[in-house]
């Protein structure tokens, strides 16, 4: 299944200031029964979002109009715990592309990556400034540049450079998971094929 292509991403960004959000936070396990990956961004921190009577909890942050945008800054150790894919799916679904964190446990990272959300790990330091400028002004702007592997607050100027994955990065860039990699060298392969003896 292919992705959107991720290139360079200008973008409001969502604070989620909480370290050691874990995966059943993410995406609750009573909603992993689905096999298509739709419909998951509904859950997305359910137990956060809503109360028991299925209204929306007013003080989290996903309930809250001022903060928008297709970046989640996260704490530090997000997407801790299970192995489960879900929990990259349903923040996808929900329209994120991008995770800005201090630290990302490495499967949640990988899945993330599997599926077109680029998670990028910034210095404690780097996130703090982050956080603080959203606080004072909930319409700024980050510029996420995955070609030239930055990520910069545009008030400011201030930028750090983030690591990934040189497979990966292509795959993003051309919107591609796993298999439509593959497929995007179908003739290379059956050119190598007729190589071989039978």
């Amino acid at each position: 299944m292919a992705y959107d292509k991720f290139t360079i991403l200008r973008s409001t960004a969502v604070p989620m200031n909480i370290e050691n959000v874990d995966t059943d936070q993410i995406i609750p396990a009573r909603f992993l029964k689905a096999t298509e990956r739709k419909g998951f961004g509904d859950n997305l921190f359910r137990d956060w979002r809503y109360n028991n009577d299925d209204t929306p909890k007013a003080d989290f942050v996903l309930n809250n109009p001022t903060y928008s945008g297709k970046i989640l800054v996260g704490g530090k150790n997000f997407g801790s715990g299970s192995s489960r894919e879900h929990a990259a799916w349903a923040i996808y679904d929900y329209g994120f592309r991008c995770v800005v964190s201090s630290f990302f446990a490495d499967i949640f990272k990988n899945n993330c990556l599997n599926i077109g959300i680029l998670p990028v790990t910034v210095s404690p330091e780097f996130a703090d400034k982050i956080f603080a400028a959203i606080d004072a002004d909930p319409n700024t702007e980050l510029e996420v540049n995955l070609p030239e592997q930055t990520i910069t607050l545009l008030a400011t100027g201030e930028s750090e450079s983030f690591n990934i994955n040189g497979y990966k990065k292509d795959n993003l860039i051309n919107g591609y998971d796993d298999i439509d990699y593959l497929l995007s060298m179908k003739k290379e392969i059956e050119q190598f094929a007729d190589t071989r003896p039978f």
